[in-house]
């Protein structure tokens, strides 16, 4: 019988965050975006979620159909235009406008809640209603919800190359809980950094989900913190140190 995690992690603000994210990451100018690069990059992570069987929003699904069509539209051979016709717009430009108004908001959504922390140290009041949209604490370390799913997503394709076809999979049920416990002893008994890698030793899928899952949780229950000291390096889990 097949075992299903649906999960829902609200640490995913939405297509256009990632977009963003990949942006800051591989430095790309938002003025002139390879949508050839920045769609296969994407479509990389929808396909990780889809493999970790994470509840993705249809949002997700819509930006990846706009992704390949302003990408088909870029590929189609430019129409000579005749002197009286009218410039024909950039297929990317309303995805830019998009991220950039996109960007001003985090960045605006940053801003009010640093005011918001520096107001409480004056008096206390109810909190703000508005929801921010900046990168969801995972908790201080470093490293967010992103980077980690590109590392689970390269543990993933590792494990199809290294692992061949079998006609027979025998499947057992892992409760998160005791994953979470297993973890937690591993990484106090090394007593230094632990790479992210190192917690995922089987080449079960349904053992990579799961370690995946009971990670995160502990990051949110601020036992674990999860580091990338330079972009593009292995993510390494420690125990959490309150500063």
């Amino acid at each position: 019988m097949s075992i299903h995690y649906q999960v829902k992690l609200d640490s995913f603000e939405g297509p256009l965050d990632l977009l963003l994210h990949l942006i800051n990451k591989y430095e790309i100018d938002i003025y002139d975006i390879p949508v050839s690069e920045i769609t296969a990059q994407y479509l990389t992570y929808i396909h990780t979620m889809q493999e970790l069987e994470l509840n993705i929003a249809s949002e997700y699904l819509v930006m990846a159909a706009a992704l390949l069509e302003i990408k088909s539209k870029l590929l189609l051979p430019a129409p000579s235009l005749e002197l009286e016709e009218e410039y024909e717009e950039d297929p990317r430009e309303e995805l830019m406008r998009r991220l950039i108004e996109y960007r001003k908001y985090k960045e605006a959504a940053i801003h009010l809640k640093e005011r918001e922390a520096e107001q409480s140290q004056v008096h206390t009041r109810p909190p703000l209603s508005f929801q921010s949209t900046d990168q969801p604490a995972l908790p201080e370390g470093g490293a967010n919800m992103y980077d980690m799913l590109e590392a689970i997503g390269k543990i993933l394709e590792r494990r199809k190359w290294q692992q061949p076809m079998e006609t027979s999979v025998q499947r057992q049920e892992i409760p998160i809980e005791q994953r979470m416990d297993e973890i937690m002893e591993t990484v106090i008994r090394v007593k230094q950094p632990l790479l992210f890698t190192e917690l995922f030793p089987t080449k079960t899928r349904t053992y990579v989900v799961v370690t995946f899952i009971a990670i995160l949780e502990l990051m949110k229950q601020k036992k674990v913190s999860c580091k990338q000291e330079n972009n593009l390096d292995d993510l390494i889990i420690y125990p959490y140190q309150q500063e």
